[in-house]
């Protein structure tokens, strides 16, 4: 058996709405829109392995985060959440393992942990 694809999937009142966060900040693109779930994916063909990760607290002694989202340019992204006012719940910090990362929360609340690597 192979895994195809791992979804995580983010409990929101309005779909559309939390679309317009992810697609805004991150530059996704909706690949499904049924109202009651609205599917996003970047427009780059970049594809990388199913991964899911578990872990006990999100290191650094932060608490877990809903998602990770690894991007190429971290200082675009923060720019775009001082742009927006969207806070930063912690960072911009470089961490021991190799990675400069931010924490954020989405409108629904989700803790989203948005890094790149060094």
């Amino acid at each position: 058996m192979a895994v195809l694809r791992i979804t995580p999937n983010l409990a929101c009142e309005d779909p559309t709405g939390m679309a317009a966060f992810y697609r805004h900040l991150f530059d996704l693109d909706i690949a499904m829109n049924m109202e009651f779930i609205v599917t996003m994916e970047p427009g780059t063909a970049t594809r990388q392995p199913p991964q899911v990760s578990v872990l006990s607290e999100g290191g650094s002694g932060t608490p877990v985060p809903a998602l990770s989202i690894e991007v190429d340019d971290l200082d675009r992204v923060i720019t775009r959440c001082r742009l927006r006012g969207i806070a930063i719940d912690y960072g911009p910090v470089e961490e021991p393992w190799g990675v400069r990362r931010i924490y954020l929360r989405d409108p629904a609340g989700h803790l989203v942990n948005v890094l790149t690597h060094k």
